[in-house]
């Protein structure tokens, strides 16, 4: 768990860069209805989470800087939650209130989120600019500008009105881009999850199960962890690993393909994601291998390319170039180097990008660009790396040997001051280790 003492030095954090005239408001996120009366498991909004660690809906922080109206000279966060309820607390668990959100989470203030009406408005007077995430929930959006508009209706009362909406996801978004040592262990912990649930599935593989029963091992690792999915995993069995977000997850594994399983497990909703590609039956084919060795180059020549003062770009660089001459080795390429890269014809099989931004998110924010050029890394930024090759089952002028082979390898690395740090490497990814791990299970 992150201390509140940590959300409330993000909160000072922003406050002090959107400057004393303003005001920041995020709402949380709604519950869903899955159908009927039933909800979707709740899921907080990852940038309410990073600024407050309250993990209820129907609530609301409002960040207010400089002097404030009840006298606090460095600004004031103030959140509108949910008020105690014990018999709603009966059906659906217990509640902070306000009390809670000051005494727990470190809030200045708490009111009813029943009285946001009568008194956000209030606050919102006397500020020029609002910062505020635009086109995430239009009905939230439209309380804002009416809030807003009533007062603006009191200008000619002497009533000072914000002039301007600014988006705060710009800035917000920098903040969590760099993670804290905090985030960081939490993310590790989200790591360690996965890559055991990983090794479980490796260990559980075998021809005629079907690719849902090897999902199953995942979800049962991550939920005895304290963990669940970051995202929907992806489980596919021989031409399935060719679909990037394949999903269905409920083919017969056949002797002789290739399983590719894209999961990770999300801990105090910090993200972890691996991909993994292992043979079925325990062993690599001559081909199978082949391609295999690509990519894992592909992997290591793009992680060594994670250094400080390094172009967020150079990482995708270094794998396309290994990757196509790889495939110009084996003759699924002709030509040079470079003249494939340039024409981009790798991209028939290799047609992604190598990794993103990874944390609260899966894709996780953060420009990648500034001012229309890469970016440059540095340390607390984290990111996968995950090259693949995928040849289609039908795949035209590609002999039959090579049809149908999807293959992809990704870890979640941090940016250090020297040597790139791989806080996914508990699953194996030598081929070699892989094809020892299955012969071990299976005796």
């Amino acid at each position: 768990m992150i201390e509140p003492r940590e959300f409330a030095r993000r909160r000072k954090q922003l406050m002090r860069i959107i400057g004393d005239d303003a005001i920041c408001i995020v709402p949380a996120a709604p519950e869903r209805i899955r159908n009927n009366d039933n909800h979707y498991p709740y899921r907080q909004d990852s940038d309410f989470h990073y600024l407050t660690g309250f993990a209820e809906p129907d609530a609301v922080l409002a960040l207010i800087p400089g002097r404030t109206i009840s006298g606090r000279d460095r600004g004031e966060a103030i959140l509108f939650c949910r008020e105690r309820d014990l018999e709603r607390e009966a059906w659906d668990g217990p509640r902070a209130g306000q009390e809670g959100a000051v005494s727990a989470y470190g809030m200045d203030d708490a009111f009813p989120i029943g009285d946001i009406d009568d008194i956000l408005p209030g606050m919102i007077e006397g500020r020029s600019r609002v910062y505020y995430h635009f086109g995430r929930d239009a009905e939230f959006d439209i309380k804002l500008i009416g809030w807003v508009n009533r007062v603006r209706a009191l200008v000619k009362r002497g009533a000072r009105a914000p002039h301007e909406f600014v988006a705060l996801g710009h800035i917000l978004h920098d903040l969590r881009l760099f993670k804290t040592r905090d985030e960081l262990r939490l993310m590790r912990k989200a790591a360690k999850i996965a890559c055991a649930a990983h090794v479980r599935a490796m260990r559980a593989t075998r021809p005629g199960m079907n690719e849902h029963e090897v999902e199953a091992e995942l979800l049962h690792d991550f939920r005895r962890h304290g963990a669940v999915a970051s995202y929907e995993p992806i489980v596919g069995g021989g031409v399935n690993g060719c679909v990037l977000h394949y999903r269905a997850n409920n083919a017969v594994l056949n002797d002789g393909d290739l399983l590719l399983i894209d999961a990770g497990a999300e801990y105090d909703c910090y993200a972890s994601d691996i991909t993994r590609t292992f043979p079925v039956n325990g062993r690599f084919s001559p081909e199978q291998r082949a391609l295999y060795d690509i990519v894992l180059a592909a992997q290591r020549a793009a992680i060594a390319q994670i250094r400080p003062g390094k172009a967020f770009g150079a990482y995708h660089d270094a794998a396309v170039h290994t990757i196509t001459a790889g495939l110009i080795k084996l003759g699924l390429l002709k030509g040079s180097v470079d003249k494939n890269i340039r024409e981009q014809t790798y991209h028939r099989f290799y047609m992604h990008k190598t990794g993103h931004w990874l944390g609260l998110d899966v894709h996780d924010v953060g420009d990648y660009r500034v001012d229309g050029e890469f970016r440059e890394l540095e340390p607390g930024m984290v990111l996968t790396v995950e090259p693949g090759i995928y040849i289609a089952p039908d795949a035209k002028s590609v002999a039959a040997k090579w049809r149908g082979i999807g293959i992809r390898i990704e870890d979640d690395v941090v940016v250090t001051r020297g040597e790139p740090e791989v806080i996914t490497a508990a699953v194996p990814n030598d081929p070699d280790e892989i094809e020892a791990l299955m012969a071990a299970a299976r005796k």
